[in-house]
């Protein structure tokens, strides 16, 4: 374990019908119930992947910090692998959120969501739907899965949806999985194939096998049709919106609208690009700095 006077525990947690959540359960060292941040990563991504970082800044100033792993993902269970579906990776949180309000050990009334890139949509989704929340954080977040389509030229999302629904099609015939690779150079066909789509693959690439770069090609279907932006009104509970100045990744107006239109919506507009706010980037340390502040003045006047 890594942090001073932090531990980290390793867990399941049950969700769906039969399958486990992998998780990683940060605690700060302080006696009592202590506020809890539920924590999941974008698309294709592990809680090894670069989430630690932020977890230990969590615990390191109070809060405990639950990382999970989706099912399909990391060492979830879940088949096919790889596979990604907007409806389960919900399911997920909202089971972490559930096996969290059980323990002693965390105060339920200050209860936090957090995800990065594309689990932004499943922050805005929860912030909108998900009861007793004391807030939640959507960083760099994919918010408008269409928006997202118009980032990609026109004859790379033909290709890409002409694998999708192959894919798809085989699924119904029990065939095995089609995969495309997640992150590659521009010019390569891939669902990221931005400028410094490899400078946030090595940012986020683990280094120790557990992770492949790659994802079910029906997968991208699930993605385009969804909006969550346009529930960023509803949301219940205080919003923070942390979004880069350069991404060429995840549309920063629908980002910027969430924020504006969240009725306790706030907005940190941080330096470089969508990979910067991870360890090794432009702004790392401010987005920790902002999201802790974040999280220690609304756990003080929790919104119930």
């Amino acid at each position: 374990m890594t942090g001073d006077a932090l531990v980290r525990r390793e867990i399941r947690i049950p969700a769906g019908t039969d399958d486990q959540l992998d998780a990683w359960v940060y605690l700060p060292d302080r006696p009592g119930t202590v506020p809890v941040v539920v924590m999941a990563h974008g698309i294709g991504g592990i809680k090894a992947g670069g989430l630690a970082p932020f977890a230990q800044r969590f615990a390191s100033n109070g809060f405990a910090a639950v990382v999970f792993d989706y099912r399909h993902w990391g060492e979830s269970t879940g088949r096919p692998r790889q596979f990604l579906s907007i409806r389960r990776q919900l399911e997920d949180y909202r089971s972490a959120l559930t096996w969290a309000r059980t323990r002693d050990e965390f105060d339920a009334s200050r209860m936090f969501v957090w995800g990065t890139s594309f689990a932004g949509m499943h922050i805005v989704e929860l912030a909108a739907s998900e009861p007793g929340l004391a807030g939640a954080i959507a960083q760099c977040p994919l918010v408008d899965g269409l928006a997202g389509l118009t980032n990609i030229p026109v004859a790379r999302g033909l290709r890409l949806t002409a694998h999708a629904l192959a894919d798809l099609a085989g699924s119904v015939f029990g065939r095995p999985p089609r995969y495309l690779p997640i992150s590659v150079p521009p010019g390569q066909l891939g669902v990221i194939a931005t400028d410094d789509a490899m400078v946030g693959m090595a940012r986020l690439d683990p280094g120790n096998g557990s992770w492949s770069n790659e994802i079910t090609a029906r997968s991208l279907l699930d993605v385009t049709l969804h909006r969550p932006v346009k529930h960023a009104r509803n949301a219940r509970c205080p919003l923070l919106i942390v979004v880069a100045e350069h991404d060429t990744m995840a549309p920063t107006g629908p980002a910027l609208a969430a924020a504006t239109n969240a009725p306790l919506g706030e907005l940190y507009r941080s330096r470089g690009g969508h990979y910067d706010v991870y360890a090794g980037g432009l702004d790392h340390e401010n987005v920790l700095r902002v999201e802790t502040s974040f999280l220690q003045r609304h756990s003080e006047t929790p919104t119930r």
